[in-house]
C-alpha cells in the first residue's frame, strides 16, 4: 500500500519520468503504468556490445567468432588477451583449455595479472599495463607491416585482406573515402608524422619493443591460433576502437575461418566452446506486456546519477535534456553498488523523495532505501532451466520460502492490484506452468547436426504430477531422468556434426555469405562505426581503429606525460571478477569473506617504496573516493598496476566518507565516453599506509546483514 501510495504521489506531481527503475521485475507494472526511466548502456561487454557486429566480425556472445572446443585443440597457439575463465567463466571451460593444451597448444596470456588461468596454462606471460591493449595492437600491427616478406618470412594473410577486408590500404578503400585514410598508412605514420612502432608502443603498454616484435612474429607465423579476448580489455573509458583493433589484428595474421585459427571473444558461458547452440530449454510461454503510449526515456549508466542530482541527461549529439527524477526503483538489481560512481549514486538516493529496492539480501541499494521488499532465492523458486552450448540444467526447488519473501511475480501482481492494473498479466503464468512450458519446449539436435528433436518424453503422469496443462510427447530421455540427474549433455567427439568453425564460409566465400555490414566485408574502415559513436553525442572516433588515449589510462597517472612526472594518482587501478562472489552476490556469506579475503594486490616493489608490508591496511584514493584494505603482496602484478575484485558490499564511514569493505565502484569515476559503456578498467589512485593489520578488522567478523534474526 505504501509503495503504491508513493509511485502515484511521484507520478501525480512529477509524471513518469520522476520515476528510475533500475532492474526488470516490475517491469511489467511500469509498462501499464506508462513507463519509468530506464538505464541504458553497456555493463559487462564493454565495447564489444556494438562494434563486433557492426564492424562485421561478431559480438562474441550472441553471434560468436571463436571456434568450438574441438576445433580449439586442432591449435598450435592459444593466446588468452585479458580474460581469467578460471575464476570468471561458467561451465567446464578449463577443461577444454586444458585438452588444447595436452594436445599441444602452446598458451599465451596477456594481462596485468599472472592470474590463476595463467597458472594453470601459460607457456608466456606479458604484462601488459591496463587500458594500453590498443597501443600494444598497433605495435604489433607496425612489424607484421614491416617485417612482411610473402615470399621468405610471411607474417600476413594478404589473401584474406584483399577479399574479405576493406580499408586495410589504399588499394581497398570503400568508393568516396579518402585513401589517405587507411589503416596501414595510419600504422606506419605516413600522413600523421608518428609511426606505431615497438617502441611507440612500449613507451605507452609497459612491453619491451622486443617482447612486441616477439607477439607479432609468433602469431603472424605460427599456423594454427586462436587469438581470444575477454571483455575486460574493452571495459575501459574511451575504448571503443579496440574491439575494431583486435579483430583487425586477426584479419591481418589471416586467423578466421580455418580448423584451428580463429579471433573472437571467449568468455562467459561461451568461453573456449565457440558455435550456435546444440540443445537449449523453451520459452515459458508469458504473455508481453505492452503498451504503445509509455515512456521510452533513457539515460545512460555513464549519466545516471548525475542526472538525478542535476536534472540533465544526454539524448544524442547536441541533444542535453532536463529530467526530474524523484523515485528510484531496484527490482532485480544491484545497480548501486557494480555500477560506476557509487559515491554520487548515495548523493543521487539521499535526494531523491523514495526509494525501493526488491532484493534477496539486504545489499548496498537497499541500505539507502526506504523500504526493502524482501524477494525468494532461487533455492526458494519453483526452479529454473539455465545451459551453454552443449548443457542443460535444471536446477529446482530444495525449500519453502523462508520468513516473509515472496517470488518477484507475486510482488509485481500485489503492486499491480494497488495501482489498479491488471495483476494476472503483469504475473505472468503460475511458475510451474512456466517451468512445464519450457521443459515442454526443450530441444536437442539431431545426430545430423541440423534437425531438432524434444529433449524430453513427456507422459500423462508426469503432467498431473506437475499440476499443469500439456500434451504428452516423445523425446529423447524422459522426464523423471532429467529430474533426477539435473542436467543433460550432448555428446561430442571429433568428427561429429556439431563442429563449428568460426566464419569459415564467409572466408570460402566472403560474395555469397557476405556480413551483416555496409560492404558485406569485415570493415577495417567502418564509417558506420564511427556514425553510431557521433550520434550517441558523448566523444568521437575515427572510421579506423586509431589510438585513443583513454580518460585515466596509463598517461593520466602524470601531470606532465611529455617530461614523464607522476601526479596525484600514480598507479593504474584495474578490477578483476573475484572468486569469492558472483559481482555482488554471496558477499555477505562469512566462510567465503575468511576464505577469499577482499585484498589489495600489489608488486612488492610498490609496496616496498610505499613502507606497506604484507596484512597492512592501505588506504587507496582516486579522483572520486577512498577505501582501505588489507594488502596482498605478489610478483604475480606488473609494478604501477594495483587491483581489487569487484562486488564487495560498500560499508561507507559517515564522519570520513571511506568504504571500509573496499566496492571498487567507490573508486571508479562515472564517464560518459563513445557508446556508453562503463569504464571499470581505466581508474588512477594514490596508496598510502593506513595503518597495521590491526587497524581494520577483518570483515568475516563484521556482523552480517541480516534483518530476521531466529530467537
Amino acid at each position: 500500500d505504501l509503495i503504491a501510495d508513493e509511485l502515484k504521489r511521484i507520478i501525480d506531481t512529477y509524471g513518469n519520468e520522476g520515476i528510475l527503475e533500475v532492474g526488470s521485475t516490475l517491469g511489467g507494472v511500469f509498462t501499464l503504468l506508462g513507463g519509468a526511466v530506464k538505464p541504458w548502456g553497456n555493463t559487462s561487454w564493454g565495447t564489444w556490445y556494438y562494434t563486433g557486429d557492426i564492424v562485421g566480425l561478431g559480438d562474441g556472445l550472441s553471434n560468436t567468432t571463436h571456434n568450438d572446443r574441438i576445433e580449439l585443440q586442432k591449435s598450435n597457439l592459444i593466446v588468452i588477451w585479458g580474460g581469467n575463465p578460471a575464476w570468471s567463466a561458467q561451465g567446464n571451460n578449463m577443461k577444454y583449455f586444458l585438452d588444447a593444451k595436452r594436445a599441444g597448444a602452446k598458451f599465451i596470456f596477456i594481462d596485468p595479472f599472472y592470474n590463476d588461468s595463467a597458472m594453470i596454462l601459460a607457456d608466456e606471460w606479458f604484462p601488459v599495463r591496463p587500458a594500453t591493449d590498443h597501443a600494444l595492437a598497433l605495435g604489433m600491427a607496425y612489424t607484421l607491416i614491416t617485417e612482411d616478406d610473402p615470399a621468405n618470412n610471411p607474417l600476413i594473410d594478404w589473401d584474406f585482406l584483399n577479399r574479405c577486408c576493406i580499408g586495410f590500404d589504399a588499394d581497398h578503400m570503400p568508393e568516396g573515402a579518402d585513401p589517405k585514410d587507411n589503416f596501414k598508412d595510419y600504422v606506419l605514420g605516413t600522413y600523421d608524422g608518428q609511426p606505431k612502432t615497438p617502441e611507440w608502443a612500449a613507451e605507452i603498454c609497459g612491453l619491451t619493443p622486443k617482447q612486441i616484435r616477439y607477439l607479432a612474429r609468433t602469431i603472424g607465423s605460427t599456423p594454427k591460433v586462436s587469438l581470444l579476448t575477454a571483455w575486460a580489455p574493452a571495459r575501459v573509458n574511451d575504448a571503443d576502437s579496440w574491439p575494431h583493433m583486435f579483430m583487425t589484428l586477426g584479419a591481418m595474421t589471416g586467423h578466421i575461418g580455418k580448423s584451428g585459427s580463429c579471433t573472437g571473444v571467449s568468455c562467459w558461458e561461451r568461453s573456449a566452446d565457440g558455435g550456435p547452440f546444440l540443445i537449449g530449454a523453451g520459452g515459458a510461454g508469458n504473455p508481453r506486456v505492452q503498451n504503445e503510449n509509455a515512456i521510452r526515456t533513457q539515460i545512460n549508466n555513464g549519466e545516471l546519477w548525475n542526472a538525478v542530482l542535476t536534472g540533465q541527461y544526454t539524448a544524442g549529439y547536441n541533444d542535453v535534456r532536463e529530467v526530474n527524477i524523484q523515485a528510484i526503483v531496484h527490482d532485480g538489481s544491484s545497480g548501486l553498488n557494480q555500477k560506476v560512481g557509487m559515491t554520487k549514486g548515495i548523493e543521487a538516493h539521499r535526494k531523491v523523495e523514495f526509494v525501493l529496492s526488491i532484493n534477496l539480501f539486504l545489499n548496498t541499494n537497499c541500505k539507502y532505501s526506504d523500504i526493502v521488499l524482501p524477494a525468494t532465492t532461487q533455492w526458494e523458486r519453483y526452479g529454473y532451466l539455465k545451459g551453454n552450448r552443449d548443457h542443460l540444467i535444471w536446477a529446482r526447488q530444495i525449500t519453502e520460502p523462508l520468513f516473509e519473501a515472496k517470488d518477484d511475480s507475486w510482488i509485481a501482481a500485489e503492486l499491480a492490484k494497488r495501482l489498479g492494473l491488471d495483476a494476472d498479466l503483469v504475473a505472468g503464468l503460475p511458475p510451474q506452468q512456466q517451468i512445464f512450458n519450457q521443459l515442454a519446449g526443450a530441444w536437442v539436435l539431431k545426430d545430423n547436426g541440423v534437425d531438432r528433436e524434444n529433449l524430453l518424453t513427456i507422459t500423462a503422469e508426469d503432467i498431473a504430477e506437475m499440476g499443469v496443462e500439456g500434451e504428452p510427447q516423445e523425446g529423447r530421455i524422459t522426464l523423471q531422468e532429467f529430474k533426477e540427474k539435473g542436467i543433460y549433455v550432448v555428446p561430442r567427439k571429433d568428427g561429429d556434426n556439431f563442429g563449428y568453425i568460426a566464419l569459415k564460409d564467409f572466408r570460402d566465400d566472403p560474395e555469397a555469405n557476405p556480413r551483416k555490414t555496409e560492404s558485406g566485408l569485415m570493415e577495417i574502415y567502418c564509417p558506420a562505426q564511427q556514425k553510431m559513436i557521433h550520434d550517441f553525442g558523448f566523444t568521437e572516433v575515427d572510421p579506423i581503429p586509431t589510438y585513443n588515449r583513454p580518460r585515466e589510462g596509463y598517461e593520466d597517472t602524470f601531470e606532465d606525460w611529455e617530461n614523464k612526472v607522476k601526479g596525484e594518482y600514480p598507479f593504474q587501478l584495474f578490477t578483476i571478477h573475484y572468486r569469492r562472489r558472483s559481482h555482488s552476490i554471496f558477499d555477505n556469506v562469512p566462510w567465503l569473506r575468511e576464505a577469499f579475503p577482499q585484498e589489495f594486490i600489489i608488486n612488492p616493489l610498490d609496496a616496498e617504496a610505499l613502507g606497506l608490508k604484507h596484512g597492512d591496511i592501505a588506504k587507496i584514493s582516486s579522483r572520486h573516493g577512498t577505501v582501505i584494505r588489507p594488502v596482498f603482496i605478489t610478483e604475480r602484478i606488473r609494478p604501477g598496476v594495483v587491483t581489487l575484485g569487484e562486488g564487495a558490499w560498500a560499508e561507507i564511514d559517515e564522519e570520513t566518507g571511506i568504504d571500509r569493505a573496499g566496492a571498487t565502484n567507490t573508486l571508479n569515476g562515472a564517464y560518459t565516453t563513445g557508446q556508453g559503456h562503463q569504464g571499470w578498467n581505466s581508474c588512477n589512485v594514490k596508496i598510502e599506509r593506513y595503518g597495521g593489520p590491526d587497524a581494520l578488522e577483518q570483515d568475516y567478523l563484521w556482523e552480517q546483514r541480516i534483518p530476521i534474526k531466529e530467537a
